[in-house]
């Protein structure tokens, strides 16, 4: 059975070509292990991954949502919509699966205390985009092919309608705990678990 998935896997990664192979190779363990047991969604989740980033990066230069894309309405929607969009591709449980190898990703890169969108991630960010992505995973079924602007705006009315998670922040953009008390960088830095809040997409 091992054999099976491995010349499943090698047939996927020989048709990306050899900048998407470079690329497979930069990947983390998390994500390398996605693709050995799904190699026939892995380039279409390449795709739609993209495709998600690109169209995320567009809402976050509009006035739609906050413009906060480290623990904002933008970050919400960027799992949101990513996970909707795989749902649609690759179906309700290989893309669930991609999202947490993602979160475990974001796990080792705390670790070797790399940036991901500007700051190192945390149990907290880390528990809003499990919870946004499942809100995406419900906006969406296999096979039915929303448009692009229907998914943008469904998501756009979850997130205003506080469907989805938010980090709760000041008006400066600081972190606040649940009781609205200010953190200081000293008490977030280099730690895993801390004391941001996590609130309705809609809180302010």
């Amino acid at each position: 059975m091992k054999k099976y998935f491995f010349l499943l896997f090698l047939v996927s990664i020989g048709s990306f070509g050899q900048t998407n192979w470079q690329k497979f190779k930069n990947l983390s363990g998390p994500k390398k292990m996605w693709v050995f047991f799904h190699p026939f969604k892995a380039k279409k989740a390449l795709n739609v991954s993209r495709e998600a980033n690109r169209v995320s990066d567009s809402i976050k230069n509009s006035p739609l949502l906050d413009k906060d894309g480290a623990g904002g309405q933008v970050d919400a929607f960027r799992h949101a919509y990513w996970m909707a969009c795989l749902r649609q591709e690759i179906g309700e449980s290989a893309a669930r699966s991609l999202g947490k190898a993602h979160e475990k990703e974001n796990y080792q890169t705390y670790k070797k205390r790399k940036l991901e969108d500007g700051v190192i991630p945390d149990k907290v960010s880390s528990e809003m985009d499990l919870f946004n992505n499942e809100i995406g995973l419900s906006l969406a079924i296999k096979g039915n092919k929303t448009s692009q602007k229907g998914l943008v705006y469904r998501i756009i009315n979850a997130i205003k309608s506080g469907k989805l998670r938010v980090i709760k922040k000041d008006k400066k953009g600081r972190f606040l705990t649940c009781d609205g008390a200010l953190i200081s960088k000293e008490k977030l830095k280099g730690k895993w678990e801390n004391d941001k809040c996590l609130v309705k997409s809609n809180y302010k």
